[in-house]
Formats: C-alpha cells, structure tokens, sequence
C-alpha cells in the first residue's frame, strides 16, 4: 500500500497494442523494393512536392526537441540491428518508435498534424494504397490499420506541451562570422542554384549501384548527427526553409535573401554538432555516389558557375568549423 503508483503512459500502452497488432505486416512487407523511391502516381509536379513537405517541416520545427531527439535515437538504434539478410527491425525497437512518433506527434497542434496529411494525401494517386495492399496479406494490412487508428486516438487524447532550450551561451557567442560567410556563399553560387533545373525526376531516382541497406546505414549516420543539433538552431533553419518554400518562382528557386537565411541557418546548424558526425555523414554518402553521378550533374549546368559555387562553398565550410563545438 505504500509503494508509489506507476507512472501512467498512455502513448506508451497503446503503441505496445499497436507494434502486436502490425509486427506481423512489418514482416511482409519487400523493404528492400525500389518501389518506394519513385513518386506515387498522379499528376503531382515537383513544386507540389515541396509544398507538401513544406508542411511537414512546419510540423517538425512545433515538436518537442527531447521528443524529436528521442525519436530519431530510437530509429538509431533500429538500423543498428539491419543486415542485408534482414531488413526488419525487432518487434522491441519497432514498439519503441511507435511510442517516440506518437510523443512526437503529441507535441504539436493537431492542425498541423492534419496539414501534413492533407497535403501528402493530395499527391497520392488513388491506385497506390491498391497496390500495396496487394504485396502483403490483406487481413494483417487491415489489422494494422485498425490498430493505428486506435493509436491515433491515444495521441490526440493525450497531447504534449512542448519546450525549448536556449542555444548555449558558449555556441552562439561563435556564430557571428557565419552570417557574413553565408551571404558571401549566396552571392557566389546563386546563379548556379538558378540554372538546375529542380522539377527534374532526377532527383527522385535511386543512386545507382547503392543497395537499400547502404543508403540506410548512411541515412542512420545522419540521424545520429541531426540528434546532436542543437534545438533552436534546428528550428531556426526549419523555419528558414518554410519561408523559402514559400517564396520560390516559377522554377522553384528560392529569393537571393531566402537562400542566404538557408545557407546561414544550415551553417550554424552545422556548427552546433562535432566535427566527426559531420564527416561520418559526409563519407558514409559518398560512398554510396557512383562517379557517374557527378558528372551527370555537372552536364547540365554551367561548369564555370559550378566550379565558382564550389570554391565558394570549402571556404564557407572553414568558417563554420572554426566556429564547430
């Protein structure tokens, strides 16, 4: 009688009744097809695209930084376990992020929620959950839905405040030389960003020779490194490319000043992690970058302004680690 009550965690239960109900779909499903690289059918161009995942950055920067971190150390820790043979996560670390995601979700106004979804939902061509539901067992499919629908009565009955911590006095007072190397970058390369043709579906296909498990374990290097960010300056550069999503031409390319605001926000972004992650990203995809890639894209440009971006961008990047924690 005089021990404490536990802690109730109503996310937590229902993601357990939600990973028993789907484990046996995650199991079905090829995660090694290439089907989930192309775009859903429809007639969605590259613009609309970007919109809707300007909504889901919206999303992500009104998410509780702990919970977004705890989130994406949860899918860590899930790839940790992949191997070539077995591309399904345990039915352990599956349970944990559905507990995280729905926290996540929890953590932000509803109207968001449901703005990702519209818009995402707007894009799918009404053929494609036809077609998936035909590479798995359709009772267990069904089973699962039913679950997550239960799930996502849970989260919303159970929302999340979330907070957010200053930028340490000692990372920020480093920062002030990023804004001038930003715009001095932006200037240089602008008319490059100009010239690429962005509603190309090139952008869209997979990497030539690089195995799904590959572009994981290096997507995985990118999530340890986004966990290490510190969380306004995250929210900072979400914010900075909703702005610029908003305010993209015709040929979706972003003003000169939303762009700079981009560059500087993904500088101090970078700053605000160890120098190793970075460099365990930057390597872990470039091995997965096929020579051919590069010279691919450098075709369809100016190489004059290519070359001129690039230079601009190593001495950009000799700013940003003299400021790196």
């Amino acid at each position: 009688m005089g021990a404490a009550p536990a802690m109730a965690d109503p996310i937590g239960d229902a993601a357990k009744k939600l990973t028993d109900a789907a484990y046996p779909l995650m199991k079905e499903v090829k995660w090694d097809s290439y089907v989930y690289n192309l775009k859903p059918g429809g007639s969605a161009t590259a613009g609309d695209w970007a919109k809707a995942v300007d909504k889901a950055i919206e999303m992500g920067a009104a998410m509780d930084p702990k919970l977004l971190k705890a989130g994406v150390q949860a899918h860590h820790k899930a790839i940790g376990s992949l191997t070539g043979n077995n591309l399904v996560l345990s039915k352990a670390d599956f349970e944990s992020i559905n507990a995280a995601i729905g926290r996540m979700i929890a953590s932000v106004p509803e109207s968001k929620t449901m703005a990702v979804y519209d818009a995402f939902s707007a894009l799918v061509g009404a053929d494609v959950p036809a077609y998936l539901m035909s590479t798995v067992n359709e009772a267990d499919a069904k089973k699962a839905y039913g679950a997550l629908m239960d799930f996502k009565d849970a989260v919303k009955a159970n929302p999340i405040t979330a907070t957010a911590p200053e930028t340490p006095a000692a990372l920020s007072g480093k920062l002030g030389a990023i804004d001038g190397a930003a715009a001095k970058l932006s200037a240089a390369s602008y008319p490059f960003i100009q010239s690429v043709d962005w509603s190309s579906d090139l952008y869209s296909r997979p990497l030539p020779g690089a195995s799904p498990l590959a572009v994981t374990k290096a997507i995985d290097k990118a999530l340890v490194m986004g966990a290490s960010i510190d969380s306004k300056l995250l929210k900072e550069a979400a914010e900075a490319h909703h702005k610029a999503l908003n305010g993209m031409d015709s040929k979706l390319v972003a003003t000169q000043a939303d762009y700079t605001a981009v560059n500087a926000a993904l500088g101090k972004v970078f700053a605000s992690v160890p120098t190793s992650q970075v460099m365990d990203t930057y390597n872990a995809f470039a091995k997965l970058v096929d020579g051919s890639v590069p010279a691919k894209l450098f075709s369809g440009v100016n190489p004059s302004e290519a070359v001129r971006s690039y230079d601009a961008l190593v001495e950009f990047a000799s700013v940003v680690k003299a400021a790196q924690r």
